[in-house]
């Protein structure tokens, strides 16, 4: 799989702080020793400025074998010349051999000088570069990267991909990992992009290369949020970052029906409520026509909502709700709110409006006048009207009195006349025919 590199550039880093000259030189106390160690230690410093790497690894190599503790910069220089020299080299065997070699300076500079924290991401990226490809190597660089964040807490963001590229193959050759410690470490890595980003660094490339890697590894689906990380939230409800991850999961993945995302949006919507997370909470609510439910949780969401649109959705869920359990007076006054908060939301709510008068015929009936009792199609043609739903202005009017009806009760079209009942409106009268 091709990712993107992000790691450009990265070489200043890797190759800051070459040195010539330090303090704390050891040179031997034999004068021909020390005669030697000088005349060499000039020539591969020479070598290097003039990046003759090939010919700067056999004076620094008689030094490494004979003087290691000289000075800690025949480790500093040594892992660029050892570089320099894998690069330039065309036969594989020497590069590898080079290649090792940094790895190696790395470690017995560990060893002498007890400083860890100042290269080990330098040693981590260089591992993998050289190790990415191979199945057993690659180990070597993912446990520095490993021990970089253990040592140091975080790492520089720009090798962020890198790591999780070693993750990736460590993962595909030798199932290294469970789903959940993958995930895991994709937190820990993009709080450390997020950091970055807080701070005014641009991360979208470093983020979407995460991305590809971790659908490249196909450990996500809704059978996973809910057969994996749902028991296990189930059993420890106070787990608010598995609750982050199976809600952050479900939404990127589209797994909304599970009862493992709707465990999850209820402790972030219980514990650090917004708009959004009240407003989903509910709909599921709805969904299940758990009504009881859904209703607290909408009006908690009005409290939450930022202007008037949102407003005006929490208000006709809340019409819904009032008519689901025949509570249509509410539900109107609901539905009146919506329209007026939003205009947006104006045909939703006189249609719903519409929809509970031509419900309400046989609840609202007394049976002593027939151009009353038809009155209530006639509220509800002018509620679809106002909702422009000429559908349900046509299913209106067909049930709207006769001239006859009218006639025999003394009325006239054009006639006012109110409704009753909960409804309560005076209409116009009309006929069907």
């Amino acid at each position: 799989m091709k990712i993107k590199s992000t790691l450009l550039g990265l070489a200043a880093i890797l190759m800051a702080g070459v040195v010539q000259a330090q303090d704390g030189w050891n040179w031997p106390s034999d004068p021909a020793q020390e005669a030697k160690a000088r005349e060499l230690n000039a020539a591969y410093t020479d070598y290097m400025k003039s990046e003759q790497y090939v010919e700067a690894t056999k004076p620094l190599h008689w030094l490494l074998v004979n003087v290691p503790e000289l000075n800690e910069s025949l480790y500093i220089n040594g892992t660029k010349i050892y570089d320099g020299a894998a690069a330039v080299v065309s036969d594989e065997a020497k590069k590898k051999v080079y290649q090792d070699s940094v790895i190696a300076l790395y470690d017995k500079r560990g060893e002498l000088y007890d400083n860890e924290s100042k290269w080990i991401e330098n040693k981590a990226y260089y591992g993998y570069q050289y190790y990415k490809d191979d199945k057993e190597k690659l180990k070597i660089a993912v446990a520095d990267f490993e021990k970089a964040l253990d040592i140091n807490g975080a790492i520089n963001y720009q090798l962020v991909p890198a790591y999780f590229n070693l993750v990736y193959r460590n993962y595909a050759y030798h199932k290294a990992y469970t789903g959940e410690e993958i995930l895991n470490m994709y937190d820990e890595l993009n709080a450390i992009l997020d950091a970055e980003a807080a701070n005014g660094k641009d991360v979208t490339s470093q983020k979407g290369n995460m991305e590809q890697l971790l659908v490249a590894m196909e450990l996500i689906d809704c059978d996973f949020i809910e057969n994996t990380m749902g028991p296990k939230l189930a059993a420890d409800p106070t787990n608010e970052k598995l609750a982050d991850q199976i809600f952050n999961y479900s939404v990127q993945y589209k797994c909304f029906s599970s009862d493992a995302f709707l465990k999850a949006l209820e402790i972030k919507d219980t514990n650090n409520p917004t708009f959004a997370t009240s407003q989903v909470r509910a709909m599921r609510y709805l969904q299940e026509k758990d009504y009881d439910k859904a209703q607290p949780v909408l009006e908690k969401a009005m409290t939450l909502a930022e202007n008037d649109a949102q407003k005006a959705e929490v208000k006709f869920e809340l019409a819904k709700i009032f008519g689901a359990k025949g509570q249509k007076s509410a539900a109107r006054t609901a539905a009146r709110e919506a329209a007026e908060l939003d205009p947006a939301k104006s045909q939703d709510a006189w249609k719903l409006i519409g929809d509970m008068y031509m419900s309400s015929f046989n609840d609202c009936k007394g049976g002593e006048s027939r151009a009353k009792d038809y009155s209530v199609y006639i509220a509800a043609y002018n509620a679809y009207q106002r909702a422009g739903d000429s559908s349900g202005m046509a299913q209106a009017r067909q049930r709207f009195p006769s001239k006859e009806e009218l006639f025999t009760e003394g009325l006239q079209v054009g006639s006012t006349i109110n409704t009753g009942c909960w409804i309560g409106e005076t209409v116009t009268l009309a006929t069907r025919d």
